[in-house]
């Protein structure tokens, strides 16, 4: 297996954990790079530079390298997704319309009968309704209105769902319905480690799409560190991966998205 030098810490976590997922493929392989450059049609300096993270490879390169090993290109192209998003600079605001004239600046007054009936323009030139007012309708027909609204509204409740006695049930499938293991945070500090109350486990391999509740311990210990795992729901997503490798490169660990005994001790310690 390759010896990979380590990544700069000045790379997103994104970013970091796409050229990991590429160094794995190319030591899974067993290509050098020249025989990767000649599968991919990319140079060997060119793939030195993926590999080290001072450029991102294009989809289709690593596609190829996938192809050769036989990888998910599906996961693939999910990291390679947010790698390429952390890369992009963030988008300027778009410029602003240059504000209207205060109205009748410029121009000579209309009279009033054609003021009147000139329909208004919005600032996107979408031409208003004509300003002219409607008729304010009468309170007597107003309520007419608002009373046979609300009998329409009953008769036809009445006949979707007549009326019967007794209490209300739930349908069966409703019932049936488990609810969501409930994963909380209670901090204890014992023999000098940190634990949050969902399992002690200081050596299972966790990883990701694991649930449970050594994943749920695992996002709360991440959160007591300062690094969000998005929410504390037991599951291992890409918002705790992105946090484990945020923990991994502040630890000086290696870099990998897993979570083993190395890294459960950092953050229980």
């Amino acid at each position: 297996m390759s010896r990979w030098k380590a990544l700069s810490e000045s790379l997103d976590p994104a970013v970091i954990r796409f050229v990991v997922e590429l160094r794995g493929l190319k030591d899974s392989s067993g290509l050098s790079l020249s025989q990767l450059a000649r599968r991919t049609g990319y140079s060997a300096s060119s793939w030195e530079r993926y590999f080290d993270g001072r450029l991102l490879v294009p989809f289709e390169a690593a596609e190829a390298l996938a192809g050769a090993v036989g990888a998910d290109p599906v996961r693939l192209r999910v990291l390679y997704e947010a790698a390429a998003d952390a890369r992009r600079p963030a988008r300027a605001a778009p410029d602003r319309p240059p504000s209207e004239p205060e109205a009748g600046a410029g121009e000579p007054d209309a009279p009033p009968e054609l003021s009147e009936a000139r329909p208004q323009t919005s600032r996107r030139g979408f031409a208003r309704p004509f300003a002219r007012s409607l008729p304010r309708p009468e309170p007597r027909t107003v309520l007419i209105v608002l009373v046979s609204a609300v009998a329409g509204s009953a008769l036809t409740l009445l006949a979707v769902q007549p009326w019967q006695p007794g209490p209300v049930r739930l349908s069966t499938a409703a019932a049936a319905t488990p609810a969501a293991v409930p994963y909380s945070c209670h901090y204890t500090r014992s023999n000098g480690l940190w634990f949050a109350g969902n399992s002690d486990t200081r050596t299972d391999l966790v990883e990701v799409d694991m649930s449970g509740a050594e994943v749920a311990e695992l996002q709360c210990l991440l959160q007591r560190a300062g690094i969000s795992p998005g929410g504390i729901d037991g599951h291992f997503g890409p918002l705790t991966e992105l946090a484990v490798i945020r923990e991994q490169q502040a630890q000086h660990l290696s870099v990998d998205g897993q979570v083993g005994p190395q890294t459960w001790e950092a953050l229980r310690g």
